[in-house]
């Protein structure tokens, strides 16, 4: 049966303009990408067997454009169609950023942008994202690039940048491709220099995000970004 056949409060765009896309399953959204399914299988069933060969639906999506153009279903277009809409996303993201959304404690469009940005990457990669007296967005910029296990951290380039962009605050992350975010204690004692040398010239370091599988680890949250100089 094809889904034009479907009763309407089962049709993947009829419950995603009656209740958001929230409501839809990952077989469902990606279906209203796909359009149309394989011969002989509907939209959905289609992106049901792509999620159960080359999924979850993360790992589908992080597949390079040309590898997701022979998949059965996909093709050219449709390929060309989900990289525009991640890289749309991305770039949403960082459009909230540069309207200031971060303000306060929560960093959690930070979060979600650099989660977007760094899962899937290959290498560690450590990107820092300065902000003005708003904590609005500067510049973000990939700063270094490591091994599959780590990436050195050089805190006079943070600073030069940071004084060379006028921020007051950064916000650090890196990404940790063995899926696992859990912060290492070389990790830490990086980070540790990082916010001594960025308060020597007046920068604030607001948080060191960790992206593994699922959400990223906030050096924040855990209580380690105490001022420098305050008793631990």
């Amino acid at each position: 049966m094809a889904i034009h056949d479907w009763p309407a409060q089962e049709r993947p765009r009829e419950r995603l303009l009656a209740h958001g896309p929230r409501a839809l399953s990952d077989a469902e959204l990606l279906a209203l990408f796909l359009g149309s399914g394989t011969r002989g299988r509907d939209a959905v069933q289609t992106a049901r067997d792509l999620l159960g060969t080359h999924g979850p639906l993360r790992r589908l999506l992080d597949l390079p454009a040309a590898q997701l153009a022979r998949l059965p279903g996909l093709g050219p277009a449709r390929s060309c169609a989900l990289m525009a809409g991640m890289e749309l996303a991305q770039r949403h993201l960082a459009a909230r950023l540069q309207q200031g959304e971060c303000v306060g404690q929560s960093v959690a469009v930070a979060a979600r942008y650099l989660q977007h940005r760094l899962r899937g990457r290959p290498n560690e990669v450590f990107v820092a994202l300065f902000l003005d007296n708003q904590h609005r967005l500067l510049a973000c910029e990939e700063l270094f690039h490591g091994t599959v296990n780590a990436a050195s951290i050089h805190p006079r380039e943070v600073v030069r940048r940071a004084l060379a962009l006028n921020a007051v605050a950064v916000i650090v992350s890196h990404n940790h491709p063995s899926g696992n975010a859990e912060p290492s204690r070389s990790d830490r004692e990086a980070t540790n220099a990082l916010q001594r040398a960025l308060a020597l010239v007046d920068v604030r370091l607001l948080d060191h995000l960790v992206v593994g599988e699922g959400p990223p680890v906030s050096f924040a949250e855990r209580g380690w970004l105490p001022e420098p100089g305050a008793a631990s």
